[in-house]
């Protein structure tokens, strides 16, 4: 079963979810979305996955997240985040047919 990370290795929630996969024996496809954030419809499919609209996955303190507006509609909301994927709520945990923000890391076990 492939399974692909959305991680930022700055981050210490994204670098314990990638170790928990790890430990169980996961070697998980590492997508660093800063360098390389995912498009309006891949962003898109990973939100139905989790059953989420964009406004859960928005870090609204991010200094870029300044001017968006937390209650636009969906679609204006995803296009700032593939502007501005620093705005995007990490670590994203995404496997066949299922997705898992790692908020806390141990989500994301929850759908292996």
């Amino acid at each position: 079963m492939p399974v692909t990370i959305y991680h930022n290795p700055h981050c210490s929630k994204s670098r314990e979810a990638l170790r928990l996969l790890v430990e169980r024996g996961v070697s998980p496809v590492v997508v660093e979305y800063l360098k390389s954030p995912p498009d309006a419809l891949e962003l898109g499919r990973v939100l139905a996955l989790m059953g989420l609209r964009p406004k859960a996955i928005l870090r609204a303190k991010e200094a870029k997240a300044a001017g968006i507006d937390a209650c636009a509609p969906d679609e204006i909301l995803l296009a700032a985040m593939v502007a501005h994927p620093e705005v995007i709520e990490r670590p994203i945990v995404v496997t066949e047919g299922k997705a898992a923000l790692g908020r806390p890391p141990e989500r994301v076990l929850e759908i292996l």
